[in-house]
């Protein structure tokens, strides 16, 4: 079955062409000129990735972004003329999966789409269905998260970086790879959004935040998931940053 693509942008021309190439290259394409339009397509059609540009009248794309992260866990490519490093990192602290700058190839964008899409259903298919350990209980397929029997409300892309720890539980994960499987890209300067995610993270599921006993940091290189039970330490509460 081929993968359902929505294209949202208020530029017509660029619509037209990019969904014949894609379309072309074996994709099932929806189109979408306004933000408002798009929230309705995905609602009925449950697309597998959402390209939207940025700069659009009425709701743009940071806005439009933010609620589909409301609405579904589905990959998100952001197109954009800014070239930026701050909006770069912006769209990445949203949440996006990649941000393509304008002006750029169909061949280029096609091939981000594939690569997203690729890393995605691979995420889907290794996820065990369920994760359990002392008080906190992770539901994979429902995409739930339980302490005790109280609900822990993640946002789709704290989610997708719970369950990457948890896929690679016992091993230490460095901020690049952790950005690579969440974010889909790297720079330097994005483990700055790895952190704050880290953080936000240890603030829902972590009994004393300060102390850490669920997501631990490897100090110089980047994270792992403990293995000792929410809120206890057969040594004592590690001093985690």
């Amino acid at each position: 079955m081929a993968n359902k693509v929505l294209l949202v942008d208020d530029d017509q021309t660029l619509l037209s062409f990019l969904s014949e190439y894609l379309t072309n290259n074996e994709f099932t394409v929806l189109t979408a000129s306004s933000g408002a339009d798009a929230l309705r397509l995905v609602y009925r059609e449950r697309p597998d990735l959402v390209v939207l540009d940025v700069m659009m009248p009425g709701m743009d794309g940071w806005e439009l972004t933010a609620r589909l992260r409301e609405m579904a866990d589905l990959p998100i490519i952001l197109l954009s003329a800014k070239t930026a490093e701050a909006d770069k990192l912006r769209g990445f602290r949203m949440g996006v999966d990649d941000y393509v700058t304008k002006p750029f190839s169909f061949a280029e964008l096609t091939a981000r789409v594939q690569a997203v899409l690729a890393r995605s259903q691979a995420n889907q298919a290794s996820a065990s269905p369920m994760y359990a350990a002392g008080n906190l209980t992770v539901d994979m397929d429902k995409r739930q998260v339980l302490r005790g029997k109280e609900m822990v409300p993640l946002t789709p892309t704290e989610f997708r970086l719970l369950q990457c720890l948890i896929q690679k539980r016992g091993q230490p994960v460095s901020e690049s790879s952790l950005a690579q499987e969440v974010w889909g890209t790297y720079r330097q300067t994005d483990s700055a959004v790895v952190r704050r995610y880290i953080w936000l993270l240890r603030q829902k599921l972590e009994e004393d935040p300060g102390h850490p006993t669920r997501i631990l940091t490897v100090r110089g290189f980047g994270y792992r998931l403990g293995t000792a039970p929410l809120g206890t330490s057969p040594l004592g509460p590690p001093k985690e940053g």
